[in-house]
């Protein structure tokens, strides 16, 4: 980041500190930030010298926010929030059941004035505008009391697999569970780095049709929009990149050749259901879909059966998942059988704990290509699995994990003879079918924090990675016992058929 761009966050982050006092927090502060630089950025573009464009109607206009005072703003900007929410394309994404949160005028009228208005958004240049806006969001996710972290991937883990796959222009890339954008914006820069050689064509395609996501939450798809738009991404007047639906839901109308996507953890899929009683309870949905080849209430397990169906002939998709996905029965063990013999499953990524804001995640990256049909033959030969966990110690502010750390695998990912060293093992597909349910959750490398005391970790560390071990533990018996139900409920509905 540069030191403009720092300069800038910091000055935006302040404020934060300004509407704490008055019940507004971390997110819903950012969601101001998102109205309002879209209305400050609208206003630019239409009092530009060269090539005016009116992206919005008069009545949203910046000017009107400017020149209101006390009770007379307040009703300006929630009469103007209330509108645009029922725009269509991108604005309509944005502004997707806005309201104002800062009860204060004065306050309102400080961030306006001060903090939007003083800078010129359109002048500064993309890269000061995304990375200030994108540092926020990275601010929100550390932010333990927002419960923000739960959408954010870390970005040397996003750099590192995008690096791997490569997506090009001639790609199209998306993540059917896009949080803020992350994996769809580096997807970006990285082909954008051919961008002096591109015709016209492709790069109006890598501006407008390049990448696409998915969010089911309101709040996260416009802080993702806004993110692309600031990154130069889509038009501030055309269709929005991010669709705000549940991917899982629907068969896909259309096939992409690259899929990114660290679905949300959790395990399960469910929906709240209120009874005669006025109780709300939470309910398991299984999610039953025909292009589906097992039901589960398992979210995980979903999304990657939704992103085998999604992904285009020889297509190419790199998933964040979980340990449970990789040693799960019933349904688990069905998807990973499909996924060797009808995929090619070529590569594992063990991820080290302590990297992601969510506790007791122990999660990998699954690297796979879909293949022409061709029935009774197996497209997996060997599976490479790279162990990034064993004897390695991350925490998120102390000691995080750098681009630099993820190096040897991005090497060996992309030149098979540079994978050697002890972290690099393959399996053959023999090796893998052979295993007790297929199970992937592969081990090798001795834990040497186990028999050498003086290689323990700091003591935050270690405290923190007794915390991910026990959760990660209780998520497993879990795991299992949901199974366990599964499998029984399978086994009664089969006696009730005959």
């Amino acid at each position: 980041m540069t030191v403009d761009a720092r300069r800038l966050v910091d000055k935006l982050w302040s404020y934060v500190h300004v509407l704490r006092d008055d019940g507004v927090g971390v997110l819903d502060y950012t969601e101001q930030l998102t109205y309002l630089l879209f209305l400050k950025m609208a206003h630019e573009r239409a009092t530009r010298p060269l090539k005016p464009e009116q992206v919005l109607p008069e009545q949203y206009s910046w000017q009107r926010l400017m020149d209101a005072r006390g009770q007379e703003l307040e009703a300006v900007y929630t009469g103007m929030l209330q509108g645009l929410s029922r725009e269509p394309g991108v604005v309509g994404t944005i502004f997707r059941k806005a309201q104002s949160r800062i009860q204060d005028p004065a306050k309102l009228r400080r961030i306006i004035v001060d903090l939007i208005g003083a800078q010129q958004w359109s002048q500064s240049g993309t890269d000061l505008n995304g990375d200030a806006y994108e540092a926020i969001l990275a601010r929100s996710a550390s932010d333990g009391s927002s419960g923000a972290g739960q959408y954010f991937t870390p970005r040397a883990l996003i750099e590192a697999i995008v690096d791997a796959v490569d997506p090009t222009v001639e790609d199209s890339v998306v993540d059917p569970a896009a949080g803020t954008g992350g994996f769809l914006l580096v997807a970006h820069d990285h082909a954008s780095r051919e961008a002096s050689s591109m015709t016209p064509t492709q790069r109006e395609k890598l501006r407008d049709d390049f990448v696409h996501g998915y969010e089911l939450v309101d709040a996260t798809a416009r802080l993702a929009a806004m993110n692309l738009l600031l990154h130069g991404m889509g038009r501030y007047d055309g269709e929005s990149l991010i669709d705000v639906r549940d991917s899982l839901t629907s068969v896909p109308s259309r096939r992409w050749s690259v899929v990114l996507s660290n679905p949300p953890f959790g395990r399960k899929s469910s929906m709240t259901v209120v009874g005669d009683d006025g109780r709300e309870v939470r309910e398991d949905r299984e999610i039953v879909r025909q292009d589906f080849v097992a039901t589960t209430s398992n979210k995980q397990l979903n999304f990657v059966q939704h992103i085998m169906t999604i992904l285009d002939v020889n297509g190419r998709a790199a998933v964040v998942l979980p340990d449970n996905v990789l040693f799960e029965g019933g349904a688990g063990e069905v998807i990973r059988r499909k996924l060797l013999t009808d995929f090619h499953l070529h590569t594992l990524l063990r991820l080290p704990t302590g990297i992601f804001y969510a506790q007791g995640v122990k999660a990998n990256v699954l690297f796979f290509d879909k293949k022409p049909a061709r029935p009774g033959e197996v497209w997996t030969d060997a599976m490479a699995v790279y162990d990034l966990r064993t004897n390695k110690h991350f925490t998120l502010k102390q000691s995080p994990l750098r681009r630099a750390d993820l190096d040897e695998f991005v090497t060996g990912y992309r030149r098979p003879e540079a994978q050697v060293g002890e972290r690099w093992r393959t399996f053959t597909y023999d090796e893998l079918i052979a295993r007790d349910k297929a199970n992937l959750d592969i081990t090798w490398l001795r834990d040497e924090t186990l028999e050498d005391m003086d290689n323990l970790p700091s003591p935050d560390v270690l405290a923190r990675e007794i915390v991910e071990d026990l959760t990660a533990a209780l998520a497993e018996f879990e795991a299992v016992a949901v199974s366990l139900e599964e499998q029984l409920s399978s086994a009664d509905a089969t006696q009730e058929d005959r």
